[in-house]
């Protein structure tokens, strides 16, 4: 794998040669995918017919994943990559780290008070390229972070930048997924794109229909058993109905996967009645399924670097229903093809 840390001159040089891959895909739209984990986002907005024309992420074995499934290895540090060094394009999307902002902005204005966070690395990109619209994605407890504090600034922060924002609390139970998972969505345009144009943006409302965990266990899987004496001296060492396991039988959306799911937490886990022993892990196909990603994406990394990937990862699906309106958006105003 190449360091990271490319040399601006050689930054400038691979992003000539990405934009000219857009050109000859006739891509709808551009869009750079930055946080980008394993390819989530990506995956969403390129089946909307857009072309990313530029990628970071840090992880390296986030990295690996990504270059598995993409092709290409995401640039590094975001905060080490200059903002004229990223090509034009239509659409940012990121799912941000969530950090404490500083009081002082109130002061000295929002920009000083993101800086030092990686947000302020989003709106810089922003403020430079002026760029259409974006996506950004994170937890619903950011809209409570710092008392509030964070969310406001962010907000604020948008609209100082010169942009339109909506957001919501989408789950992904409700797009096809058998999984609980909120998450809030912040989509932008340009101000002037939406008044001149009388265009507005409304989010996805998911489908009626639920998915339900048991259409997707498999049978028979081996290396992923829990052992019996960790069955009995903790998974089961009380009688209350903990931890959930699942069965051919099991109509039900699951709790929300998280990145610590390997190390078998009795309270909040979900395992599944089949392996060598009775009981074991989610396997990897099930874990795709459950955050929305197709059975032919490769993991090339450890079990245990999968279960993070995925606990981190964004739900495809959703991603890629919200995409659908953005675009439909940018069509309305006129901004893409």
């Amino acid at each position: 794998m190449s360091n990271p840390a490319v040399k601006s001159k050689q930054i400038v040089a691979d992003l000539f040669s990405v934009n000219q891959r857009k050109e000859l895909k006739n891509a709808k739209f551009s869009f750079i995918d930055l946080f980008a984990g394993i390819g989530g986002t990506r995956m969403g907005f390129e089946r909307n017919g857009g072309e990313c024309v530029f990628t970071s992420e840090w992880d390296q074995h986030c990295q690996k994943t990504y270059q598995a499934n993409f092709g290409e290895i995401p640039y590094g540090d975001i905060t080490k990559i200059k903002e004229n060094e990223i090509p034009n394009f239509d659409i940012l999307v990121a799912g941000f780290p969530c950090q404490p902002f500083s009081s002082i902005g109130k002061r000295q204005g929002f920009e000083h008070a993101t800086q030092g966070t990686l947000f302020y690395d989003v709106l810089r990109i922003m403020k430079h390229h002026q760029n259409p619209a974006f996506l950004l994605e994170n937890v619903p407890g950011l809209t409570t972070h710092d008392e509030g504090k964070t969310f406001d600034v962010i907000l604020k922060s948008l609209d100082e930048a010169g942009y339109d924002v909506f957001y919501n609390i989408l789950n992904a139970s409700d797009f096809a997924v058998p999984q609980h998972r909120k998450r809030i969505y912040i989509v932008g345009f340009k101000k002037e794109l939406l008044k001149k144009k009388g265009v507005s943006f409304g989010f996805p409302e998911g489908k009626k229909k639920k998915v339900f965990i048991n259409k997707f266990l498999e049978k028979n899987v081996s290396g992923y058993s829990i052992s019996k004496h960790l069955q009995k001296t903790y998974l089961f060492k009380v009688k209350d109905g903990r931890p959930a396991i699942l069965d051919e039988n099991s109509e039900i959306q699951v709790k929300t996967l998280v990145s610590t799911y390997h190390k078998i937490q009795r309270l909040t886990g979900t395992f599944v009645k089949d392996g060598e022993t009775g009981i074991r892990l989610l396997s990897e196909n099930e874990c795709k399924a459950i955050m929305g990603f197709p059975k032919n994406f490769k993991i090339p990394v450890s079990r245990t670097q999968m279960y993070r990937q995925m606990g981190n990862s964004v739900v495809v699906p959703v991603i890629e229903a919200v995409a659908k309106e953005i675009v439909k958006t940018l069509e309305m105003a006129k901004v893409t093809k």
